[in-house]
């Protein structure tokens, strides 16, 4: 039987608005509304050829057949932003919200990827994961709700639900109904469109016409942040190098090299300091053992420096938090997760972020995480980066697009 939801849109378009939300942590930043009154000016569609209506205030996006995902997004792309919708969904259909999202012709023919807030209403498994956020078109699934029973069982079928999510720098938190639902910790992506999704159906005939309507859409522009080099590429300006090894820079690429002959852990410290922090970069392990530094301090010894490293390594202890100085493992990694999850391969370019918070530290390859340390009160609180060429063995890698993210209005 077809939907009636354009019936309850109507029943519902007069009821509370809001509600209890979650403090509003940004009380000097206006709110903008996303939707014009009587217009869908700056939005466009991408993707498949779902319909979306606008009537009272309502968005209301309506399932087709045999056609992919469809999106109604914004024009103007968001960095950081704290965002506020309702929705009211058809129980048969899935959809969701993207958030820092992009299409663009070299990935996938433009196929819009991206972070998503799910809309799940999934009665007949009882998931029920709506608010919790995947990565459309790319890798899935980043924070589900299997484990948060309290968001799951805030989602209301047959009427309005509220969402809130906040956008601020590398975490993306949400709330279902003023219940905390995600908080990610996740730097691939730092800005993008927001877009209303309309899941493919498919050949289900059954579902087609399935409904799902947006209202009071509206959001706080909290600025962007940029990635800043932290090499130029052409030399090692802003870097110093301790004794042990050879830093050189090749093709905006930094390699290191060392014998087994040489019993120094070569180090390449940054002459800057830093306390909290989002990096990311790539790296390549030819041969031996390395490792990326931080909060490092300078120390008369083989080893060079004392602090953490994420561990840089021909096997697949990569992506592990080592103490140099310390307490030696500290996060020691599961080898199957980082060649099967991570999808680590030495020798191949390998892109690693971290974002570090006071006593918090969070790592991932390739988008993956591989090692979290929280309330750490051990570990040095502010420090160098650093990139290890280890004693003893022999070493050439490599390091290339060093960024640091800033903000920015």
């Amino acid at each position: 039987m077809r939907s009636s939801l354009v019936l309850l849109v109507s029943s519902l378009l007069l009821s509370s608005g809001f509600g209890d939300t979650p403090p509003n942590i940004y009380p000097d930043t206006p709110w903008t509304p996303l939707v014009k009154e009587g217009s869908l000016e700056g939005w466009k569609e991408l993707g498949g050829l779902a319909r979306y209506d606008l009537k009272d205030g309502v968005i209301v996006g309506k399932a087709v057949p045999n056609t992919p995902n469809s999106f109604l997004t914004t024009e103007k792309h968001y960095g950081d932003f704290m965002l506020e919708y309702e929705f009211l969904v058809d129980e048969r259909l899935n959809s969701g919200v993207q958030i820092r999202s992009n299409s663009f012709e070299d990935y996938k023919n433009g196929r819009v990827h991206g972070y998503q807030v799910e809309i799940d209403p999934d009665m007949e498994r009882a998931r029920l994961w709506t608010a919790g956020i995947f990565e459309e078109s790319r890798r899935g699934w980043l924070y589900d709700l299997k484990d948060n029973d309290a968001a799951r069982e805030a989602f209301k079928p047959k009427t309005w639900n509220h969402i809130r999510v906040v956008a601020e720098g590398p975490r993306i938190r949400t709330w279902l109904n003023s219940v905390p639902a995600a908080d990610l910790i996740d730097s691939v992506t730092m800005s993008g469109f927001i877009g209303l999704q309309i899941h493919g159906i498919g050949k289900n005939l059954e579902r087609a016409g399935a409904e799902v309507a947006w209202r009071h859409l509206r959001i706080k522009d909290l600025g962007t942040r940029t990635w800043k080099p932290l090499f130029t590429g052409e030399d090692l300006s802003g870097w110093k190098a301790l004794p042990g090894g050879e830093w050189a820079v090749e093709d905006g690429v930094i390699r290191g090299t060392s014998p087994a002959s040489e019993k120094r852990h070569g180090m390449l410290l940054s002459e800057a300091s830093y306390d909290d922090f989002t990096v990311r970069l790539k790296f390549k392990v030819d041969k031996g053992d390395s490792g990326f530094y931080w909060r490092a301090q300078p120390v008369d010894s083989v080893v060079s420096v004392n602090g953490f490293q994420v561990e840089v390594d021909s096997s697949f202890e990569t992506g592990g938090l080592y103490e140099t100085g310390g307490r030696a493992w500290v996060v020691k990694p599961d080898p199957n997760y980082i060649e099967k999850q991570a999808k680590y391969q030495p020798g191949q370019w390998t892109d690693l972020a971290m974002v570090v918070e006071g006593t918090n530290t969070r790592v991932f390859l390739n988008g993956r995480e591989t090692a979290r340390l929280t309330s750490d009160e051990k570990g040095n609180r502010e420090g160098h980066f650093g990139l290890q060429l280890h004693g003893s063995m022999d070493m050439d890698v490599s390091f290339k697009d060093l960024k640091i993210l800033t903000k920015s209005k």
